[in-house]
């Protein structure tokens, strides 16, 4: 026997059923929507060393001068909409910004982080990440930089969540960089190879990265490295992507998220007009708004599929 759906239960199912089935896809619409309607020019360059090419995002910004360039690293969600976005912001303050898809290459069917079927499948491969591969595409990165004819030669890091640990540690090994901005990411085992100043973004309600910073604090000035540590009160882990987010309800990440990006871009442009490297280590506590949410973490389940990283 065979029963047959009437069209209209079937369509009052599919709408059922549309939001779970596009959510984890769209969950990050807000920050494409401000990417395509950016007004400044946006690349995919494929950076090859070896017998690997990496593809990255590069953005340029609208300026009559020579640019530094910022080589950003994405959060353990891949090259995400949020991440592509962020470099947008990046350049439109002047900056000249490459974010390598970290993910090239090792996807299904050998794409990147957007051929990935899901979120959870893309943190199981960004962990799963070679280190010195990893270490290898951002020296890519890095020289690329060296070749645009708008760079005016300074070179920064940034990095977000796994990302900005990637930054710390990629600051040990890259010797020309003139600056490394570390975003909620634990530091390196070892500082005594670092050369550039390192600049640290922490969240007050964030206990499993912020639990690393005092060691890191003694071992950046046992090494004479320069080191400025930031903790956002009330802020949670992720706070530069939820703090943009249209559905964060935590008033603490947008206050973090705003004060965090002003003093990334002011040192951004000491950086462009004088070095601002010197052997000084500094920790500085950031009051924002009275926290009313739980503090965002970037491996919580429940915020994986409403803000994406």
């Amino acid at each position: 026997m065979t029963i047959t759906t009437p069209r209209a239960l079937k369509l009052f199912a599919a709408a059922l059923l549309l939001p779970f089935a596009t959510l984890s896809l769209h969950a990050q619409d807000w920050a494409k929507a401000r990417l395509d309607a950016s007004p400044r020019h946006h690349e995919y360059v494929p950076l090859k060393h070896g017998d690997r090419t990496v593809q990255a995002f590069v953005v340029y910004p609208e300026v009559k001068t020579k640019a530094p360039v910022v080589v950003l690293i994405h959060e353990i969600f891949g090259l995400s909409d949020w991440a592509k976005e962020m470099a947008d912001e990046l350049a439109a303050q002047g900056f000249i910004v490459i974010a390598p898809d970290l993910l090239t290459g090792f996807g299904p069917n050998g794409g990147g982080s957007s051929a990935f079927p899901d979120q959870d499948a893309t943190v199981k491969a960004v962990s799963a990440l070679d280190p010195a591969v990893v270490t290898a595409d951002l020296d890519a990165a890095a020289d690329y930089a060296k070749t645009i004819p708008s760079s005016n030669g300074k070179i920064a890091v940034a990095g977000f969540c796994w990302g900005g640990g990637k930054s710390f540690a990629f600051a040990t090994h890259r010797h020309d960089l003139s600056a490394a901005f570390v975003f909620y990411g634990p530091g390196p085992s070892d500082v005594t190879n670092i050369t550039a100043p390192v600049f640290g973004f922490y969240a007050g309600n964030d206990a499993r990265i912020g639990a690393t910073v005092p060691a890191t604090i003694a071992a950046m000035k046992a090494a004479g490295k320069k080191y400025e540590p930031v903790t956002y009160d009330n802020a949670g882990h992720g706070f530069m992507r939820a703090g943009e987010d249209p559905t964060n309800n935590v008033p603490g990440n947008k206050t973090a998220r705003e004060q965090a990006f002003t003093r990334l871009v002011t040192l951004l442009k000491e950086m462009k007009s004088a070095s601002i490297a010197s052997n000084a280590t500094h920790n500085k506590t950031v009051a924002s708004k009275k926290l009313t949410g739980p503090a965002i973490q970037c491996h919580d389940p429940a915020m994986q599929t409403a803000a994406s990283m």
